[in-house]
This record gives structure tokens, C-alpha cells and sequence, in this order.
């Protein structure tokens, strides 16, 4: 299932309230806007705030000996930052998870993609980018650092973004695209939508273009990661080889394993130049994506 495109701008925090809420973030499009606090009543910390100045203020009058009067101005004044501060206050913890979410989207609006920002065709091309990055960046080769994985963590997200932010104009403009044509189209209606139609095409081909350079990148992930496990089993093998020499040496056996030792060694080196041609590869893929 695809997951809620981010900004990579947007605070990783954020963003991880954004990808758990999907549900939530399309009422939110809908029109739904979360309940205000219940009873509405003055945090206990504003309370505070407002007691101590009015305890302030007394005491300055009575050792200054000035008439309250000029003082309920200024008091006046301070109560009302105070209450401005609370009321645009950023979310708190105690706040409900759908508030700060509510708060979080109107500060961040257009810096997040929904599933509902895609049409079919969107989806489906949204759903292969997300799947190739996801291996990509959990694959054991990048995590090992085989890869350039600082590289990796910066620009596939924002690749991932790129793509989908084309991919949401694209589904808008083919549904208003439909609805100009729906009802029939007069020879010179279709004439002249004919050119719309192609650079719809061309589009798309494009944003389709940089989906398979990022399925190519992760095809050759993958085959770095079957070497390296290869490679691993191999070496394992060979971790044993003398409890095998020494066995087939007390039993009177080498004439027959003898010629089977050279193959595991040749074997382990082949996988290694398979490793190392995977990964170079992959590099050069990541080359490509990136120009």
C-alpha cells in the first residue's frame, strides 16, 4: 500500500506523524476539523502568570504609592500577550494526536501528497517507486555502506518527492482533461485537444523514464545483494575446509576431494568479481539517476 509522500523539508518528526495518518489527513481535505479543547479553560501555567503580575502590580503601588489606575492599563496589556501567546501556541503533547496532526498540515499544506492526490495510473507508478527505494535503502550492501548511503538516504527521498509531485499534475490534469472530452468531442474540439494529448503522453513517458532508472538502480542492488550473500556462504565454507582435509586425510580420500578444493576457491573468487561488477554497476546506475 502506498504511503504518504513527504517533503523531505519537512521535519522528520512531522513527517512520521504525516505517514501514520493517512486516513486522517484526507478528512482533514474533506472538510473535518478536529474539536476545539473541552470547556475551553486557562491552563493552570497562565493562571500562574496572571496571579503573580496582579501580586506584582500591588506591590509596586504600595511601595511607590502610584494610583492603581495607571497601572491597569499596562496590567490590561500583559494579560493579552499572554492569552495571544496560549491561543497560538504550538501543540503540545497533552494535546490529542488528531489536533496536532490538524496543526501540523495547515503548517506544512502542499508540502505532503495523500493517496487521494493520485489517480490509478498515479497510484500504480507511485506504488513501484516506493517499493524500489524501500529495498534499496534496506538492502544489506547499503547498510554495509557498499553503496553511497549517505547519498542514498538524501536523494532517493527527494527523488521519491520529485516524482510524485509530477505524478499528482499529471493525474489533475488528465481528469480535466476527461471532463473536457466527456460528452463528445466535434472534429475541431478534437483538433485542437490532439497537442494536449500528446504532451500528456510525452509527460508521462518521462515520469515513467525515471521510475525504471530508479528500478534499474534496485535490480542492481538486488544482484549485489545475491553475490554478497553468495559470497558469505562461500566463505563460510571455507571457514570449515580443514575439519573436511582432516577427515578425508585420516580416511584415505584426498585423491578424491583433491581436485574439489581448487573448484570452492575459484567459486569464492568468481563471486567476488560478481560482488564487486554488481556493485559497480549499481554506482553507475546511481550515476545516472542522479545526472
Amino acid at each position: 500500500m502506498q504511503r504518504v509522500v513527504i517533503d523531505p523539508e519537512v521535519p522528520a518528526d512531522v513527517a512520521s506523524l504525516f505517514r501514520k495518518n493517512g486516513p486522517l489527513l484526507y478528512r482533514f481535505r474533506t472538510g473535518r476539523i478536529p474539536k476545539p479543547h473541552d470547556g475551553a479553560r486557562v491552563p493552570g501555567a497562565l493562571l500562574g502568570a496572571l496571579g503573580a503580575s496582579s501580586l506584582l502590580a500591588l506591590g509596586f503601588t504600595v511601595v511607590t504609592g502610584m494610583p492603581m489606575r495607571f497601572l491597569a492599563p499596562l496590567i490590561c496589556l500583559y494579560i493579552a500577550i499572554l492569552a495571544i501567546v496560549y491561543l497560538v501556541r504550538k501543540p503540545s503533547p497533552a494535546d490529542s494526536v488528531e489536533r496536532v496532526l490538524y496543526w501540523h498540515s495547515m503548517q506544512w499544506q502542499g508540502r505532503y501528497l495523500i493517496l487521494e492526490d493520485f489517480d490509478y495510473g498515479a497510484r500504480n507508478l507511485l506504488g513501484r517507486v516506493q517499493q524500489a527505494i524501500d529495498f534499496i535503502l534496506r538492502s544489506r550492501i547499503n547498510t554495509l555502506g557498499m553503496l553511497d548511503s549517505v547519498r542514498n538516504s538524501v536523494m532517493l527521498p527527494a527523488e521519491e518527492w520529485e516524482i510524485a509531485r509530477l505524478l499528482t499534475k499529471l493525474s489533475a490534469l488528465r481528469a480535466r482533461h476527461g471532463n473536457l472530452a466527456r460528452g463528445g468531442r466535434t472534429p475541431e474540439v478534437a483538433a485542437a485537444m490532439a497537442p494536449l494529448e500528446r504532451a500528456l503522453a510525452a509527460s508521462e513517458a518521462a515520469v515513467v523514464a525515471r521510475v525504471e532508472a530508479l528500478e534499474r538502480y534496485a535490480r542492481h542492488v538486488a544482484d549485489a545483494e545475491r553475490a554478497l550473500l553468495s559470497q558469505n556462504q562461500i566463505d563460510a565454507l571455507r571457514a570449515h575446509l580443514p575439519e573436511y582435509e582432516q577427515l578425508v586425510a585420516e580416511t584415505g580420500a584426498a585423491r578424491f576431494f583433491e581436485p574439489e578444493i581448487g573448484h570452492l576457491s575459484e567459486d569464492a573468487d568468481l563471486l567476488r568479481r560478481a560482488l564487486r561488477d554488481s556493485v559497480l554497476s549499481a554506482h553507475e546506475a546511481f550515476r545516472y539517476l542522479d545526472g
